[in-house]
């Protein structure tokens, strides 16, 4: 009876375990924003492939902005990520400009001297977000859109679908984004009555906290914009700096 009992057991894990493997293979197939993002990503590479470029210092990729006043940064391996595995690296200037104190911001903004087009030795702004510690591995090429779908994958509470845009995004960390459009093709016009194909996000708080005053940062929009909070849209002050790329 014991060894029937031991059987009846094991044959009851075996089906649990199949249950449950079938449960997350539907979930992943019912992951429409995570897999339309893919794509959708995807189409914003292959837009502007001169913008998007290996970064050895972060261990991944960066899409800069046709300015290249700012990049977005995500790693390939978190294991070996420097400081952060996403996030904005921009021209530090207008914020600096407009009133920014470096020493009154919180730990996640790094200030350091960088390259960009206003020459060598230009104040640089970091910020972003570590997602984990995770050594990755790739079935294929290690190429910037795998690396996004690692994100996909591993940390796809990362990832937000924009209602009132159309837009996706990658989450940075304290309202950081980068955020994309959904179809460019019917990319609208928002409040700000800019085309936004691609968007680059600052939370203003912790800037205007600094010291900042928000309408003398040049080359920054502050607006706001509606997001979804608690399941009902809500409007907040954001600093943005979009793109047309069509």
């Amino acid at each position: 009876m014991k060894k029937l009992n031991r059987v009846a057991a094991v044959a009851m894990l075996f089906a649990l375990l199949l249950a449950l493997t079938a449960c997350t293979n539907a979930l992943k197939g019912l992951d429409v924003v995570g897999q339309q993002s893919i794509t959708s990503f995807d189409a914003i590479l292959k837009t502007i492939p001169d913008q998007v470029k290996a970064d050895e210092l972060n261990i991944g990729w960066a899409l800069s902005a046709p300015d290249d006043s700012v990049r977005f940064i995500w790693s390939e391996d978190y294991s070996r990520s420097p400081l952060h595995d996403v996030m904005l690296e921009l021209d530090a200037q207008p914020f600096l400009g407009a009133g920014l104190d470096p020493e009154k911001l919180p730990d996640n903004y790094v200030i350091y001297e960088g390259g960009t087009t206003s020459g060598m030795g230009a104040q640089m702004l970091m910020v972003g977000s570590k997602l984990g510690n995770d050594k990755l591995t790739y079935g294929g090429a290690t190429t910037a859109l795998a690396a996004y779908e690692q994100i996909v994958g591993k940390y796809r509470d990362s990832i937000n679908y924009h209602t009132s845009l159309d837009h996706y995004g990658v989450k940075l960390g304290d309202g950081n984004m980068f955020e994309w459009a959904k179809d460019m093709k019917t990319n609208g016009y928002d409040n700000t009555n800019q085309d936004k194909d691609i968007v680059f996000v600052l939370n203003p708080e912790p800037l205007i906290a600094a010291g900042v005053v928000p309408g003398q940062v040049e080359g920054w929009s502050y607006a706001q914009v509606s997001v979804d909070e608690n399941g009902k849209p809500e409007l907040v002050w954001k600093f943005l700096k979009p793109f047309d790329l069509q």
